[in-house]
């Protein structure tokens, strides 16, 4: 049987750990640099630059780069204060969307709640707590991606 591999969008702050996600996710080195413009990546996913979502004049071209996705993926770094993410904010898609925490390794246990939180305020089904520096976390997330359900 022959599956189309999802495409998926990842939107989240500046720094949250988009690019190191989609890296990790495509085995490749992690090596940090700053996206500026929306990239596809193995044509399965889509970064975006965090400026998008931080500015919302921008936010315009994150609804009309998730035309493409069949999966919104709401990026969230643990140890941040507060979101970037209004409620019901994936309602904006009309697509199904989920929730990833990252870089738990900098967190503590309230913060990661916190951050749990915030995603599935903003209308994340399912969320995922991963920490690329340690590599944990993604066993789920991967499964899930590469599953036909959604």
């Amino acid at each position: 049987m022959d599956r189309k591999q999802k495409r998926v969008i990842l939107i989240g702050k500046s720094m949250a750990g988009k690019t190191t996600l989609c890296q990790y996710i495509n085995n490749e080195d992690l090596k940090y640099h700053k996206t500026q413009t929306v990239q596809v990546i193995n044509g399965s996913m889509i970064d975006t630059p965090g400026e998008y979502l931080e500015r919302t004049y921008l936010r315009g071209a994150l609804t009309v780069s998730a035309t493409d996705a069949d999966l919104i993926i709401l990026v969230q770094q643990a140890n941040e204060d507060g979101t970037m993410f209004p409620p019901g904010y994936s309602s904006t898609f009309a697509k199904p969307c989920i929730g990833v925490v990252t870089k738990s390794d900098l967190a503590g246990e309230k913060q990661i709640e916190d951050a749990k939180k915030y995603l599935k305020n903003a209308g994340a089904g399912k969320v995922f707590v991963t920490s690329s520096y340690e590599g944990t976390g993604f066993e789920d997330l991967l499964e899930f991606l590469s599953s036909t359900e959604r």
